[in-house]
């Protein structure tokens, strides 16, 4: 029997964990597609825009060239606030140095919690498929002791066929979190290594702003 067997000749309750089950599964995958997707691009995107923007003559133009290269706006937010004016607030008033930290922090933040969208529900998902499968699998069982029961014989057939049956809720809930936590584990490590690029070009970003770079053209050898 299978988990869409499950759903139609099973009673009430089988019903909701298997309903539960197929829910998990079908919004996990829909995560990992676009996960896989979206960290590809990002990957890719961010190298490529962290080597043009050290290639350029100038800010402007390193902004120019990151904007069109940036498809996730990752990179380009950074620049964005690097080359914001200054502001009559009490962030501005506590130094430029401090507040510029402050806005790339605040900016960084910003971009890592878009990557991160999506990860807490396979997280979710993961750990909690499992224990979906084994009520399943409980309640498979003792309503197939009821029926033994009531029928007052006990062989291997009535005994084999319904404990049987309960037993793939148990293998339903692991393979939706199986596939949950793997992808959790890998997009983690992706968005782990995208966070030290950005956090290595922002503290980069952040001592060439306060040295005052950028006040004309300089060549790309210089850089």
């Amino acid at each position: 029997m299978t988990l869409l067997e499950l759903l139609t000749q099973g009673d009430a309750a089988s019903r909701v964990v298997a309903l539960l089950l197929l829910a998990m599964s079908v919004a996990s995958w829909v995560v990992i597609a676009w996960k896989a997707w979206l960290l590809r691009r990002a990957t890719y995107d961010v190298v490529r825009c962290i080597t043009v923007f050290w290639q350029s003559a100038n800010l402007e133009q390193a902004r120019q060239r990151v904007q069109a290269l940036d498809r996730e706006a990752l990179v380009l937010p950074l620049l964005e606030v690097a080359q914001a004016p200054a502001e009559a607030t009490l962030g501005a008033n506590a130094g430029a140095l401090h507040s510029l930290t402050r806005l790339l922090r605040e900016a960084l933040l910003a971009v890592l919690a878009r990557l991160r969208h999506g990860q807490v529900l396979l997280a979710t998902v993961g750990s909690t498929a499992p224990f979906v499968g084994l009520l399943g699998t409980v309640w498979g069982i003792h309503h197939a002791l009821v029926a033994i029961a009531s029928a007052g014989q006990i062989t291997v057939e009535r005994v084999a066929g319904p404990v049987g049956e309960a037993l793939i809720m148990t293998a339903a809930g692991l393979a939706v979190a199986i596939p949950a936590v793997l992808a959790y584990n890998w997009f983690g490590r992706l968005i782990h290594d995208i966070e030290l690029r950005l956090e290595g070009f922002a503290h980069d970003l952040c001592g060439l702003i306060a040295k005052g770079a950028d006040p004309a053209p300089v060549s790309e050898g210089a850089l």
